[in-house]
Order: structure tokens, then C-alpha cells, then sequence
């Protein structure tokens, strides 16, 4: 076998277990790790090209001549339609910031989306009478769609291309939205909250993989701190907003708001995203050459038929019902046999709740310690924003000082570890600050700053886990981000049902107490990655199998 560039596949491949092998197959074959050979028209040869033939430098002139065309006009035509199916990784930095553009701005609506449910508590508890943990059933549902939803459409996007996925998905986001706007009922406002979790699931899971779509690992560190922000901005401007909305509006506004966003970014993505994955493209570009061929050797030789047609060295794709089964299957796999995916995925999930609990505490503490409104409440997740905008100006400056240290090291995807390591520690001590100051003798100014320094550590470690994973995992990184989704998003659903149960129960500084030591025991696997990771990854034959095929 043979990677689509024309590189030999490194023996290890073949040591790939049986059942992930065929998860490769059928949902991986756009790597070129699985090579087919259709028989083509009658009378015509078929060739395969790989990878190489998007790269703006494969020379398409002597394809054709290779295939006996030295028409100059098919060549202008060829040379055309080479330079419109070239590499994701070498469109040019304006493209990509457009590309980039849209799916960054879904990504902060779903976080948006997120937290501003929070800030309809009170009027909704009173109007539906509802107890805090019943009403909180809305972000464990919303959570839940954003935990499953991926699982499919991840390798289904992989398969078979990014657009239609985000299209569809920002057509449900928009769907479910709407639903919580006019929804007169509680039992609507869980359905819809179940329907808009599912549609914005993919922008903050998917895009991540797209960034990997179109950088190379040692470029991405700069995209997906802005992904990074653009999700932890979304998370701290949405109960902002939403807090201003729901005094001086109602909270209707805070959903009618969201669907005005949420339509402009949806036509958006219709009009200006474009298909980020290199086997969609790759098949594109051989079915347009095709065309051409038909047009130029069958006018040549009046047989009707084409002497040579191309075909995508990836796998061709028809649809299957089975796909979905394995679209859900194979990040459960990856989640289960993968030690790097599972030990990230633990850690990404303390974090996430620790985020989704901050909905429902912050407004708790804010209003029995200082007495706080809903738009005062709105206003301290403005230490969310602040934090998450010095932290993507860490990540940024950092990431070339310290590939100047160490060269070697950075590399590696253990280099993505080094700053994580350290910065993420600020979580468990935002949590224990939060809890032993968070009381009527200390200024409200302290427990907000604590929010801060709890934001920068779950930057940190979102950063790292998304760096990390679509470093080892590569072409297949949707699907590992897809399985440490729905581990941190289910069991982040689950603590706005305990918010109140433990603050109750423990009191402020026990509950920080209590978090803060378990973010502090989880802080060792960044460090355990970074001293070991590279030898458990080589223990993994599919890790260091996709690893290789990318050098």
C-alpha cells in the first residue's frame, strides 16, 4: 500500500487491529490508507492520483501529455482548473482567514448560546414555577446534544466534506433557537434547547478540525488560539448580553437576538466557507479532469470513449446506513483504546464543567453575597472575556520564543504540554480563591477576579487538548475531538444539576475547596503527556501510524 503522495506506508499500519482497520476503511480512506481500483469506461485505463496532484507545484501539463492531449486550449483549461483544486494547505493567508471567518463566528454563538439560558432563570422559575435544578435541565439537555451530535457528524465530515455539515447544522442551530423564542412551555423549552445543543455542536467541536484542515501543525498554534478565544469569548459575552436583555426587554430577547446572529452566520458559511477537506477536493479536481479528457481524447479518437480517466486515490464514498453506526462507533473507539484520547478527554471534562457550573454559581454567589441584578450578574463574565483575551495573547507570543528555545522539543506534540503545564494550574487556584472570597466582608472584586484566573486555566487546556490531539491524531482529529467532546460535554451536564446541592451543602469554601483539590490532582497528566507522552503514543500502532504518515 501506498500514502496518496506516493510514500510508502510505514509497517506499523499493518500491525492496526482488525476492527480498526475497517473503521479506517470506511470512514478513513481519505488518507490514502486504502486504495481502490475502479474499472472505469469501457476501453480506458484508469489512474490514480494522490495528494500530490493538488500541490500548486504537480506539474499538469505533463499529465496531460502523458495522456496524449497537446491541445493549448485544454491546457489553459487544465492549468485553470488546477489552480482552482489545489491544497487546503496552500491557499493563501487572505482565503483562509475568510474560510475561517464564519465557522469562528458560529463557534462563539454555540458558547454564546451556552450561558445565555442562565440569565433567563429567574423570570422563567417564576413564570413556569420551576425549582434552580429543573430549570437547569435546559443546559444539561443543550449539553447533551452538543455531546452527541459529533460523535456523528465528525467522521461523516471527514468522509464526506465540512460544508453541507456546517450548512445543516447552522440551519438546526437557527431551529432550535427559534423554538426557545416562542416556546410558551417548559416542556418546548427543553426540546428546543435539546434541538439548538445539536446544531451548535458542530462549530464548536468540527472546527477545530478544520484549522487542521488547512495548517500544518507547526502553523496552528496562532488559529486555534483564536478558535479557543473565539469560544471563550462566546461563553462570557452571552450571559452579558443576556443579563442587559432580560431587565430591560424580556427574556424572549435573548433567543430573538441569537436567531438574528445565528441566520447572518448560517448565510454566511452558504456563501463564502469553502470545502476544507483534501479528499473532497482531491475527488473534485479528478471528476473535473475527467470532463475534460471526455471533451478532448473522445473528439480525438471518435471512439466516444475516453483513453485515460483519473480517479481519486481516496476511497470512494456511496451512501450507507451503516456509516452512521460507525460515524458513532469509531471515536467511541478511539476514546476507549486511545490512552491519549481518554486521559485528555478526563482532563478536558473537569474543566468544561467547572465552566458550565460558573453559569449557575456566579449568579448564586453574585446575588446573596452583594445583592447583585441580572445585569450586574451579566457584567462579571466580563472577567471571562478579559481572561480569555490575555490568554490568546500568551498563546501567540509564546509559541515562537519557545520554538527558538526548543527547537526539537516543539516538534513534538508533547511541545504543546510545556506552557499547560504550568498555566493550568490557575484553575484549581481560581477555585479555591473563588470560594474562600466570595463573601459580603470581601469585595466583589476578588471572587470576579478568581472567575479570571479559573478562565485562563480552562483556556490552557482547551488549547491543549485541541493542539495536542490534531497533532497525534491528525487527518482523523475530528473524530479524537469528537470523543473528548462528548465525554467533557456529558459530564459537564451534569454539574448545573448540582450547583446548588453542593454550594448548599458544602458551603462556598468547601465547594471551592473540594474543586480545587480535583483540579489539582488532574493537573499531573499534562505533565505525565509531556515527560511520556511520545512512548505511550508509540505503544498505540493507529497514533504513531497517522503520525508518520504525515511526515
Amino acid at each position: 500500500m501506498a500514502l496518496s503522495g506516493g510514500v510508502d506506508l510505514p509497517s506499523d499500519i499493518e500491525t492496526i487491529e482488525a476492527e480498526k482497520l475497517q473503521d479506517l476503511e470506511a470512514l478513513g480512506g481519505n488518507l490514502g490508507l486504502v486504495t481502490t481500483h475502479s474499472a472505469g469506461a469501457a476501453d480506458s485505463a484508469t489512474r490514480q492520483l494522490g495528494f500530490e496532484f493538488l500541490n500548486p507545484s504537480f506539474s499538469i501539463s505533463q499529465l496531460l501529455q502523458s495522456a496524449g492531449i497537446d491541445d493549448p486550449t485544454a491546457t489553459a483549461q487544465a492549468v485553470r482548473l488546477h489552480e482552482r483544486y489545489q491544497s487546503p494547505f496552500s491557499w493563501p493567508l487572505h482565503r483562509k482567514i475568510v474560510i475561517l471567518s464564519s465557522p469562528f463566528a458560529a463557534a462563539t454563538l454555540a458558547a454564546y448560546s451556552a450561558g445565555a439560558y442562565a440569565l433567563a432563570a429567574e423570570p422563567l422559575q417564576r413564570q413556569w414555577n420551576l425549582s434552580p435544578t429543573e430549570y437547569n435541565v435546559g443546559i444539561t439537555l443543550f449539553v447533551s446534544g452538543f455531546a452527541v451530535a459529533p460523535m456523528i457528524l465528525a467522521p461523516v465530515s471527514e468522509a464526506y466534506g465540512r460544508y453541507w455539515v456546517f450548512v445543516g447544522s447552522g440551519v438546526v442551530f437557527f431551529t432550535g433557537t427559534l423554538g426557545c423564542a416562542v416556546t410558551d412551555s417548559y416542556a418546548g423549552m427543553l426540546v428546543s434547547r435539546l434541538l439548538t445543543g445539536m446544531g451548535a455542536s458542530v462549530f464548536a467541536t468540527l472546527t477545530g478540525g478544520v484549522v487542521s484542515d488547512v495548517y500544518h501543525k507547526e502553523n496552528r498554534n496562532t488559529p486555534m488560539s483564536l478558535y479557543s478565544l473565539a469560544i471563550m469569548f462566546g461563553t462570557g459575552l452571552g450571559p452579558l448580553i443576556s443579563g442587559i436583555l432580560v431587565d430591560r426587554a424580556g427574556w424572549r430577547w435573548i433567543f430573538y437576538i441569537q436567531m438574528l446572529l445565528i441566520s447572518a452566520t448560517t448565510l454566511s458559511i452558504l456563501l463564502f466557507f469553502k470545502e476544507t477537506r483534501s479528499n473532497i477536493v482531491l475527488q473534485r479536481k479528478c471528476n473535473a479532469l475527467n470532463s475534460l479528457m471526455e471533451q478532448y481524447q473522445t473528439s480525438e479518437t471518435g471512439t466516444g470513449t475516453a483513453l485515460v480517466r483519473y480517479q481519486s486515490q481516496t476511497v470512494g464514498q456511496t451512501f450507507d446506513p451503516r456509516i452512521i453506526i460507525r460515524s458513532f462507533a469509531f471515536p467511541m473507539k478511539l476514546l476507549i483504546s486511545e490512552p491519549v484520547v481518554f486521559w485528555f478527554s478526563l482532563w478536558a471534562s473537569f474543566a468544561w464543567a467547572i465552566l458550565y457550573m460558573q453559569f449557575n454559581s456566579i449568579g448564586i454567589v453574585f446575588r446573596e453575597a452583594y445583592d447583585f441584578d441580572s445585569t450586574q450578574v451579566g457584567a462579571v463574565y466580563t472577567a471571562v472575556i478579559v481572561a480569555a483575551t490575555i490568554s490568546t495573547a500568551l498563546a501567540i507570543a509564546q509559541d515562537p520564543i519557545m520554538r527558538k528555545i526548543w527547537p526539537q522539543r516543539m516538534a513534538t506534540p508533547e511541545g504543546r504540554l510545556i506552557s499547560p503545564s504550568i498555566q493550568s494550574v490557575l484553575l484549581p487556584a481560581g477555585l479555591f480563591w473563588f470560594g474562600w472570597t466570595a463573601r459580603p466582608g470581601i469585595t466583589w472584586v476578588s471572587p470576579a477576579l478568581a472567575v479570571g484566573a479559573c478562565t485562563m486555566g480552562i483556556f490552557s487546556i482547551y488549547l491543549a487538548v485541541f493542539n495536542y490531539l490534531a497533532d497525534t491524531y491528525g487527518t482523523f482529529a475530528s473524530s479524537a475531538q469528537a470523543a473528548q467532546s462528548m465525554c467533557r460535554n456529558l459530564t459537564a451536564g451534569m454539574f448545573p444539576l448540582l450547583t446548588h446541592i453542593i454550594l448548599r451543602n458544602l458551603t462556598y469554601p468547601g465547594a471551592g475547596s473540594l474543586l480545587g483539590g480535583l483540579g489539582l490532582l488532574l493537573t499531573a497528566i499534562p505533565w505525565v503527556l509531556s515527560l511520556y507522552g511520545q512512548q505511550i503514543r508509540e505503544r498505540s500502532p493507529f497514533a504513531k501510524a497517522v503520525i508518520e504518515m504525515h511526515h
